[in-house]
């Protein structure tokens, strides 16, 4: 079965994950904004979604995590949760 390794930043507003993004695009520590600035109970970790199958998360995020390209902060993708940047380290199929 696929898994990937993710982790990402998770924002109320799509203002603010453009400007993480903004920050992140020149050169900005990803582990350090999402610490900072993430909603999410990863943002400890630095963001780190950990391994992750196909299904474990929603589907927007499941799109990105198995279909974009790797080692690139993909979003703002709108979730019911917020707004996500997400960068996938590698996958295995």
């Amino acid at each position: 079965m696929a898994t990937a390794l993710a982790r990402h930043i998770l924002v109320k507003t799509k203002p603010e994950a453009q400007k993480l993004k903004q920050l992140l695009d020149k050169g900005a520590d990803f582990a350090s904004l999402a610490r900072k600035h993430s909603l999410c109970n990863s943002a400890r970790k630095g963001g780190d979604l950990g391994e992750v199958r196909p299904g474990q998360m929603v589907k927007a995020v499941d799109n990105v995590i198995f279909k974009k390209a790797l080692l690139t902060i993909q979003g703002p993708i709108k979730t019911q949760f917020g707004y996500h940047l997400i960068e996938v380290i590698f996958r295995n199929k």
